[in-house]
């Protein structure tokens, strides 16, 4: 195994997480951003106001995307293993 081979993967693997994060972290920045939004323009200064929808709005994107993001971790580990004899030559 050549560290070619390890940079390639490892790459692969970090794109992965950035291809299945972005849309949780996309989700949670607009709901923080609107909720922000709402504090300013009625005055609340209540730190804790963004917790609760922030948390229901990542629970309903990972229930519409779940199936998606597992599918794609799914596919890189299948490939990372029926690649396993490549990589111990």
């Amino acid at each position: 195994m050549t560290i070619d081979v390890v940079t390639a993967m490892a790459g692969e693997a970090l794109f992965l997480i950035i291809k299945v994060a972005a849309p949780l972290l996309l989700v949670s920045l607009c709901v923080g951003l609107a909720i922000s939004i709402f504090q300013t323009v009625t005055s609340i200064q209540e730190q804790t106001l963004t917790f609760v929808p922030k948390v229901l709005a990542i629970f309903l994107t990972l229930m519409l995307l779940g199936n998606w993001i597992l599918t794609e971790l799914s596919n890189y580990m299948i490939r990372l293993w029926s690649d396993f004899g490549l990589y111990t030559r």
